[in-house]
Parts: structure tokens; sequence; C-alpha cells
């Protein structure tokens, strides 16, 4: 038994929907959303709107789709105002009209983006990134490092084949001066999803090895300027920026600079004027060594023509010098022996004085010497005397000792402690019956 005979199918409810939408929604409208997937195909690009609040939690996202022949107009007027592709990540105005398909579902039409409006977007978020870089006091701290004079151990971030590296390293390698450098790529994505990653990654194992690298060089030769957004990620501008040797950017791009141009040591256009930068670095050195040369052989010369006047000079009055050196040397000897013999007759007679001086004291001093001894003995005697516990016992005194020593509390001695009492005139042997008193 049909319990609904009137129903609809999947296509006439799709059908249903769409003429609503189409009544209800028939006019265009400005939206501003996040890019989250891009795709093309066939010259039509199928993207995905989102829209996260304050806590990066997505709050709404529908699809959406620009057909070929706008999508053309669209891509090329984007990019030539912003320098780059549209993107996952980016935020964008777009124009669209509201659309709802019985086979593919709802869906935005794009008719136009407003490619001013991701280029704010863009300016304001490294514009962030860089006030970030400066409350945290790091933005100018590559910028500080010195690079070296011979700067000639370079470290390269780039991807492994990629031409621009490859000519970086053929330049370097026949320049005309021939210099000579050693360079090791660290290779890494260097464009499109994961560039941040990969480059902190190959940034890591630089700093592993840093002791081995006077600078290191960030390059991206050619390719489209789709991908610079990658470079204006915070992350990586602090590692950029708290690296510990030299950082270079060659990224390859004319139009804007990125926030890892700004807070790297130096920044260059393209791999090959990085090579460029290298090689001229090292030719002023070069030629500051020659012009030190130069100079220091001027003046070595100079110095050395000089010395041998004066040691010209210095021959020619060495007799004249000699015999007025030997004439003083001669009077002063005289003052030193006359001063000599002068303070030795003088500490003779002193010394004299002296023991005849002693010589007069020594009785009397002696004799007083000997009188305060003997004094000092007699006191001594008479404290003996008073001292002596025989005198005690002769004042009618006793002593009573126990196993040698003298007892002073009767409660000290065990019970049957034998006991000897001295008095003047021989010795009583006790024996205690209790210790009470």
């Amino acid at each position: 038994m049909n319990l609904h005979p009137q129903h609809l199918s999947l296509f006439e409810l799709n059908r249903l929907v769409a003429n609503l939408v189409q009544l209800e929604m028939p006019e265009y409208y400005w939206v501003e959303a996040e890019l989250m997937d891009l795709r093309e195909s066939n010259g039509h690009c199928y993207m995905e709107f989102i829209q996260k609040d304050e806590a990066k939690t997505t709050v709404a996202k529908a699809a959406a789709r620009c057909w070929r022949n706008t999508w053309t107009t669209v891509k090329r007027q984007f990019t030539q105002v912003t320098g780059q592709m549209p993107a996952s990540g980016m935020k964008v105005l777009a124009k669209v009209k509201a659309s709802f398909h019985e086979n593919y579902g709802f869906a935005y039409i794009i008719a136009d983006i407003d490619p001013t409006f991701t280029l704010g977007d863009m300016a304001r978020k490294r514009r962030e990134i860089v006030e970030t870089l400066k409350r945290k006091g790091i933005f100018d701290d590559n910028h500080a490092l010195a690079l070296p004079l011979f700067c000639q151990n370079i470290a390269v971030i780039s991807a492994q084949n990629a031409a621009g590296y490859g000519d970086f390293c053929k330049q370097l390698l026949l320049n005309d001066y021939h210099l000579r450098f050693s360079v090791t790529l660290f290779p890494a994505t260097v464009q499109g999803e994961g560039l941040e990653q990969s480059v902190i990654a190959a940034l890591n194992d630089v700093a592993e090895r840093e002791e081995e690298f006077d600078c290191v060089v960030i390059m991206r030769g050619g390719g489209s300027t789709s991908d610079l957004s990658g470079f204006d990620s915070l992350p990586l501008a602090e590692n950029v920026a708290n690296f510990p040797i030299p950082v270079i950017t060659a990224i390859g791009h004319d139009r804007d600079e990125t926030v890892l141009d700004l807070i790297a040591h130096a920044s260059v256009k393209t791999p090959t004027a990085a090579a460029t930068f290298f090689t001229d670095r090292l030719l002023k050195v070069m030629e500051r060594i020659t012009r030190a040369q130069q100079t220091l052989y001027s003046v070595v010369t100079q110095r050395i023509k000089h010395e041998l006047l004066h040691v010209e000079h210095l021959a020619a009055s060495i007799p004249r010098l000699f015999d007025a050196s030997a004439n003083r040397q001669k009077i002063k000897l005289q003052r030193i022996n006359y001063s000599i013999s002068a303070r030795a007759q003088h500490t003779i007679a002193e010394a004299k004085n002296r023991l005849q001086r002693i010589e007069t004291k020594l009785p009397a001093a002696a004799q007083s010497i000997i009188t305060g001894e003997k004094h000092r003995v007699q006191l001594i005697e008479q404290q003996i005397t008073l001292l002596d516990p025989q005198q005690l016992l002769n004042r009618g005194y006793s002593i009573t000792t126990y196993q040698g020593r003298a007892v002073t509390d009767v409660s000290s001695l065990p019970e049957g402690a034998i006991i000897h009492t001295r008095v003047k005139h021989g010795t009583v042997i006790s024996k205690t019956l209790s210790n009470e008193q």
C-alpha cells in the first residue's frame, strides 16, 4: 500500500529549489570570503569559499565557480594588480550570483573579483607580521649580523632541480676573476603548499652546521608569482630573524617585497643577482687587499729609506758620542766612589758610638734583671708553701680519698667503699656502710 501517493522525484525537487533561488535571488552580490580551495579544469575555475570567526573556527562554507569566459579576464586582472594568482588562504571580494543546479547542487557563480581588496588584505597581513616582529624586538636582528669579508662558504635553500639554482652555481663557478666559492644545497619546496614548513626544516638543517657556512641564500628562480604569499609567513619570518648567520633572499620577483625580503640581511631579485652579489663583494675585498698591499709596500719602502739615513747619521756620530759618554761615566764613577767612602766612615763612627753607650749601660741593666728574677723566685716559693696540702693537715684538717681521688661529695661513694683519711700524723682507712648522709 502506497502511504505517500503524492511525492516528487529528486530532480523535480531540485528543479523547485533552483526556480526558488532564481526567483528570490536574481541579483549579484559582493561577498567577502577566504579561498579554501581553488582548482582549474578545462579553463573553468572551481573554488570553495569559507568564513572563520576570531577563534579561526569555520562558520560558513560554500562552493563557487567561475566559467571559462569570465575566469580568463578575472585571472588576468587579478594577477596584474596583485602580482599573484588567486590561491588558497587569500581573502577575496567576489561578485557572485546564487545558483542551484538540479545535478550539481548549490554554488555561487562568480562574475568578478576585486583585486584591490585582496591586495589590501595581503598588505595588511604583511604589515601585521612586520609589527609583530618589531614588537618582539627581532625585526633587525639578521640585519645586524656581520657578513664575513671572505664570504665563500654558502648554504643554499632551493628546489633540487631549479633552473635558478643551476644558474647561481654556474655564474659563481665561471666568474671572470677566478674567485672560488663552496656551495651546499639544502633542498626545499619554495613555492606552493608546504613552502613554510619545508623552508623552516631546511633552515634547521643549516643551523645544525652553521659553523661550516658564512651565510645562507633562500632562492626561488623563475616560476609564477602566485606563490609569493608563502614568504609572508610569521613563523618563517621569525626563523629568519633569529637565524645565527646572515640570510640572503633571491626569490625572483620584481614587484613587491615579501616580509622575508624585509627582515633578511640582504635581498636581491634573482639567483643570478645573488651570484653577482657574492662575486662583486669578494672582488671589492680583493681590491681592498690590493690597495692595502700597495699602501703597505709604499709605507715600508719609505720607512726603510728613513731608517737607513738614520743609521748612517748614527754611525757617523758614534765616535763622538762614545767619547762623551765615557767621560760622563768616569765622572759619575768618581762621585759614586767618594759617596761610598763618606757613607762608610759615617756608618762606622755611628756604630762605635752605639757600642760605647751599650757598654756603659750593660752592668746596671744586668744587675736590675738579676734582682727582679730573685724577687720573682721568692714569690713563687711563698705561693708553693701556701698551696702545700701538708700545711692544711698541720692546722688540723684532713683529706679523704677514694681510689686516689679526693672525696668532696659523700653521695658519690658506693656502699662498702674503702676510703683513706689522711691527717697530720698518719692515715685512717675506713669502709662506708651507706651512701646516705
